[in-house]
């Protein structure tokens, strides 16, 4: 007998078939990932990193400082020296007494390592130790370099920031304990689902990596998730206008105009009945429009933002006020759109159009002084990228978006997704925000440069004016009774620089609430959770810090404020209007057929 045959004749046989069909199923996915990656695009260098002068520029101010101050070099280092022996030698002296144990451990609380083990064990917890060390002794590093302006000092810190998480001993194998449990329990099961989980969104995303957040099979648009009854009464090359049924015996004579952020799919306001805010409004007794935007392929690399102005904003409005039979209507503008809607008043003043009777803006920037945490990305290095890559493409792809906006959250949206289902082989949860969140966008590439660089980079609209569908729009003008909502954590709008456009825009009659939590949840919050509150001040005369030190905070969502304040603007009662008329028949049944554009019939 073979000393080979003396090691397994005591493995149990199904044991030796589940391992020799693992080795199995191994080797087929390792051929499918190696011919997955073979058609990875090719991501240019300018979308992968900031540029390299950011970093050579902090680097000679480190050691520029360092020499005229070595004083503060070694400060420094004998700190992180000391923390580092400390820590080995207590690690070493409670192993030296025979005990299997962690040493004393003063770290901050850190969601990543919720493990017992990451405590209790020795092992782990020297790892976590370390690591936790380690960060903070680069992040008081980069914090102490001087030299540089605060927009650079901002992007070194972010970018450090997501080297130090990527580096975490969690997004490891060998040093993540909840992984090692599961591949344990499972007899490795675990880490050859990963596998395929890994391997299945390379090949779904041609080569790139994009983590399913979302069970895609759970969810079908128009079946389980944007379900409010309507029609499509109208449609273009750029939107789809769909129309609601009324819930309601009566309705407000002032209809109701809603233009979604085309960077993503409209229905994130109608998700499902329970929190679907399309539906409130409609309950409400008002007579609801929603813009659906086309996904736009390399033929729209020549449609501008005037495009959108004029093709989309005019032409929804015209359409409205002609299937109503009305001279106003009021109008939603959320994010990007938001933006656009505001540029859209502004040429309205101009014309003397009397169209709108009032506004509402759901996390909203018209004054880019201040980009907040997005503003990393929004220096030349990425968009000279950016426009070199929308020019030779004629689009610039969702993928570019979907990875920027997910960095501005990596532990939430990419490493802790990645290890739940490339380590520990799970499934992704059924979860409809996040498959929202999954089912990204294009944008034109004529009309992405002219934001980036006329709004975002130069701030023209709340300075010298965007020249912008024949016009010069400035955010002085917008002289219309507006009610804006910006939300607290948002890292994509920053409240405060919300906040600030508001300020500079013409209306006598301004209304901002702060809500809660972020740039979705703090919008899409129904009454029924009773989760996030929100905060008012009358004032917008302070800065935005004394205006929400003075503010009153009240329990739960904005909406019934916000209908309180969108009421009265909204005209006496009618009968309720169903979709379309002789001018507009229905085209499609809502959600229309420009959102289901890439999904599966």
């Amino acid at each position: 007998m073979t000393t080979k045959d003396s090691e397994t004749e005591d493995v149990p046989a199904e044991t030796l078939e589940a391992l020799e069909a693992n080795v199995a199923r191994i080797e087929a996915l390792t051929q499918r990932f190696l011919n997955a990656i073979s058609h990875r695009r090719h991501v240019p260098p300018g979308l992968q990193g900031p540029g390299q002068d950011l970093y050579v520029k902090a680097v000679t101010q480190y050691w520029a400082d360092m020499m005229h101050n070595p004083e503060k070099l070694i400060e420094q280092q004998v700190s992180y020296w000391g923390k580092t022996l400390k820590h080995f030698a207590e690690a070493q002296s409670v192993l030296a007494k025979g005990q299997l144990t962690a040493p004393t451990d003063e770290t901050p609380t850190d969601r990543r390592f919720q493990n017992p083990l990451w405590s209790s064990h020795p092992y782990f917890n020297y790892i976590k130790q370390q690591y936790m060390l380690n960060s903070e002794a680069i992040a008081t590093a980069v914090a102490e370099v001087d030299g540089l302006t605060d927009r650079e000092k901002r992007r070194l810190e972010y970018f450090s920031r997501q080297i130090i998480d990527m580096m975490s001993p969690t997004n490891f194998l060998p040093t993540n304990p909840d992984a090692l449990e599961k591949a344990l329990e499972t007899e490795g099961e675990s880490l050859v689902q990963g596998l395929e989980n890994l391997v299945r969104d390379l090949e779904a995303n041609d080569g790139d990596l994009v983590i399913t957040l979302a069970d895609r099979d759970a969810f079908k648009v128009g079946e389980n998730l944007a379900t409010t009854p309507g029609k499509v009464v109208y449609r273009n090359h750029l939107f789809e206008l769909i129309q609601y049924a009324p819930s309601t015996d009566t309705v407000h004579e002032v209809p109701l105009l809603i233009f979604p952020p085309w960077i993503n799919r409209f229905y994130i306001m109608d998700l499902k009945p329970q929190n679907s805010l399309i539906k409130w409004i409609v309950d409400q007794g008002y007579t609801v429009f929603v813009v659906s935007w086309v996904n736009p392929d390399a033929s729209y690399r020549d449609i501008g933002f005037g495009d959108y102005i004029e093709d989309a904003y005019f032409a929804a409005m015209r359409e409205t006020k002609a299937i109503c039979g009305v001279d106003k209507l009021n109008v939603v503008g959320y994010c990007i759109a938001g933006t656009a809607l505001s540029i859209t008043l502004s040429l309205l003043k101009q014309k003397k159009d009397k169209t709108v009777n009032s506004a509402t803006f759901f996390t909203t920037l018209t004054d880019f002084s201040d980009q907040g945490e997005v503003g990393v990305f929004l220096e030349d290095d990425f968009v000279d990228a950016i426009e070199e890559e929308a020019t030779n493409s004629g689009v610039l792809d969702k993928f570019y978006m979907s990875r920027t906006f997910s960095f501005l959250r990596s532990n939430d949206l990419i490493y802790t997704p990645a290890i739940r289902s490339y380590m520990m082989g799970e499934a992704p949860p059924a979860f409809d925000l996040l498959y929202w969140n999954g089912d990204g966008t294009n944008l034109p590439g004529r009309m992405t440069v002219e934001y980036l660089r006329g709004l975002c980079q130069r701030d023209e609209f709340a300075t010298s004016g965007f020249d912008v569908a024949g016009g010069t729009a400035r955010i002085q003008d917008v002289d219309v009774p507006l009610c804006a909502i910006a939300c607290e954590t948002d890292h994509i709008a920053a409240w405060r620089s919300s906040y600030r456009g508001i300020q500079k825009m013409g209306s006598k009659d301004k209304t901002f609430i702060l809500a809660q939590s972020g740039h979705i949840a703090g919008i899409i919050n129904p009454p029924s959770k009773k989760k996030y509150g929100h905060y008012t001040n009358p004032d917008l005369t302070l800065s935005p810090e004394d205006w929400l030190e003075g503010a009153t905070r009240h329990e739960g969502t904005w909406w019934p404020r916000w209908n309180d304040w969108l009421a009265p603007r909204s005209g006496g009662q009618v009968p309720a209007r169903e979709p379309g008329d002789s001018e507009h028949p229905p085209l499609a049944d809502a959600p229309g057929t420009y959102v289901k554009a890439g999904h599966e019939s």
